[in-house]
């Protein structure tokens, strides 16, 4: 017998309410950039006007979502959320939509989706320039009418939702390659916002460090763990192309691997190449040498930071996963 609507939308606001306590949702940051996109965020909270979060992967456009949700009326619900890059292209509308029961072999049952768990609340579609124009024209018909059906369904589903999109990529850009409704595009971007990258707020670094070891120190059973000075100028001087995530993850390893006291210069997993010694590129190489032999020990040190994980060091780097396994060919580098 198919599970309610209603308990279905509790089950999934119950595991969303677990996940945020496991979580920080937390924006840390002094510097003048960032507040001026809080303050933004918060301008727009109490609207319904649709919002487009731009920024670097990893550098929280989750957590400036939620704080737009947070800071709304819709508060009382969970934020629903959906990263269009981790679903693949066949399965995305079942996501959004869900379905009818016997829609397709294997509904044994109706599937409520995204859009529907997020009635009365906030939708924030994450990596939605990763999302086709045939989904796209889709949502677009959502945010339009209000409507939609369920894929094997004919009854209209009224929704009542707030959207917050985010991505990455240059949107204009796949426009102009027709890789993304223009339509669609001015219909996210009512506001747009801005996350900076770590790198051009460089006043942030030991705060956020600082918060990501008290939050570390307790789960691993520490106290009082310090960051030593010299450990902390390498932190701060180096430019975190994965950014916020990045360095979440370095210091969750220093934190682990370290001597529980105090965190030093070994214990950073990028200091292999963050401060390299310039005596291991060999005299006499040409420059695109050169750039390739660093290229190569960039990869191999973000691989054995994410125990071979590509798509994680991909995020970590900033770069598409497929471009980092054409570099893993290119460069001979044992998986």
């Amino acid at each position: 017998m198919p599970m309610p609507k209603k308990f279905q939308i509790a089950e999934r606001e119950n595991k969303g309410l677990k996940q945020a306590l496991g979580l920080s949702h937390q924006i840390i940051g002094e510097s003048k950039d960032i507040r001026e996109v809080m303050a933004d965020a918060l301008k727009v909270a109490d609207s319904k006007a649709s919002t487009l979060i731009l920024g670097e992967s990893g550098t929280g456009k989750e957590l400036l979502a939620r704080l737009i949700h947070q800071a709304s009326s819709r508060q009382e619900r969970y934020m629903i959320t959906l990263n269009c890059a981790a679903v693949p292209e066949t399965l995305l509308e079942d996501e959004l939509f869900g379905h009818e029961k016997g829609a397709f072999t294997g509904a044994g049952e109706r599937k409520i989706g995204k859009m529907e768990l997020a009635d009365g609340s906030t939708l924030f579609l994450d990596e939605i320039g990763e999302m086709s124009p045939g989904m796209q024209a889709k949502v677009l018909r959502v945010l339009q009418d209000g409507i939609f059906y369920r894929v094997g369904g004919n009854t209209p589903i009224s929704v009542d939702i707030r959207i917050v999109a985010a991505t990455h990529q240059n949107i204009p850009d796949l426009i102009s390659k027709g890789q993304f409704r223009e339509d669609l595009y001015y219909r996210l971007n009512v506001v747009e916002l801005h996350i900076p990258p770590l790198r051009e707020r460089k006043k942030d670094i030991p705060l956020i460090a600082r918060h990501f070891v008290d939050m570390f120190q307790k789960e691993k059973g520490h106290f009082q763990i310090e960051i030593s000075p010299a450990a902390m100028e390498i932190i701060t001087r180096y430019d975190w192309p994965g950014n916020v995530r990045e360095l979440r993850n370095a210091i969750e390893r220093a934190v682990v691997m370290g001597n529980g006291r105090e965190i030093l210069p070994e214990d950073l997993p990028m200091l292999t190449f963050g401060k390299a010694p310039a005596g291991r590129i060999e005299p006499g190489q040409t420059l695109q040498e050169a750039m390739d032999e660093f290229k190569k020990r960039f990869i191999q040190a973000n691989l054995s930071h994410t125990g071979g994980n590509q798509s994680k060091a991909a995020a970590i780097m900033g770069i598409q996963r497929t471009y980092l396994s054409r570099l893993i060919s290119k460069f001979g580098i044992k998986k």
